[in-house]
């Protein structure tokens, strides 16, 4: 798969640690170097910001999708390609699912969770056959992954729709990762198979 632009979902705030802020940086470093374009939740704050001006100090395209009544409350970056300014938060997540190719979480809050989950469910439900990743930072994301295997083991998630989550630690590990996989033809939650 060739990925020309990839959605980044991460946190308004910057997090407790530096090792966040890093990890942002590099991704969106990594980004530009590989010509693929940043589309992102539009803020100047918080991780937001940062993925986003080291995409652009890399000399790399980056695209805002800030909804209306989030702009002021992010502080909508100014420096974008193009930063759009929508309706709500449906139209902020419809568009960005839109121009991307591949979506990545980095570390975050309940928005960061909230936009994960939702975009993968489409997937799951087959709206859209495009790969996901955690960028794991600091052991983050370690016990969400230990409960979506939980859910496996308990039979609400199939092995396959756990299976579309790529996680890597590093930003080129993940992107390898995103640009080689291939969607499989799973079942889904509503066939009457056993998971």
């Amino acid at each position: 798969m060739s990925l020309h632009s990839v959605c980044v979902f991460c946190g308004a705030s910057p997090g407790a640690s530096p090792v966040y802020r890093e990890a942002a940086e590099a991704l969106g470093q990594h980004l530009a170097e590989r010509g693929i374009r940043l589309i992102y939740g539009g803020g100047a704050v918080g991780l937001m910001g940062v993925v986003a001006d080291a995409a652009l100090n890399a000399g790399g395209e980056v695209i805002g999708i800030i909804p209306q009544s989030l702009e002021r409350a992010e502080i909508g970056h100014r420096n974008l390609t193009c930063l759009e300014v929508v309706d709500g938060m449906h139209a902020r997540k419809a568009r960005m699912a839109e121009l991307s190719d591949a979506f990545i979480a980095l570390p975050g809050g309940l928005g960061t969770l909230e936009e994960l989950f939702e975009v993968w469910t489409w997937g799951q439900l087959g709206y859209h056959a495009k790969p996901l990743g955690l960028l794991e930072v600091n052991g983050f994301y370690s016990k969400l992954g230990d409960f979506l295997d939980h859910l496996v083991a308990e039979r609400f998630v199939r092995p396959q729709h756990r299976e579309m989550l790529q996680i890597a630690g590093d930003p080129q590990n993940l992107l390898d990762a995103l640009s080689e996989w291939r969607p499989s033809a799973a079942p889904k939650w509503v066939d009457r198979a056993p998971v």
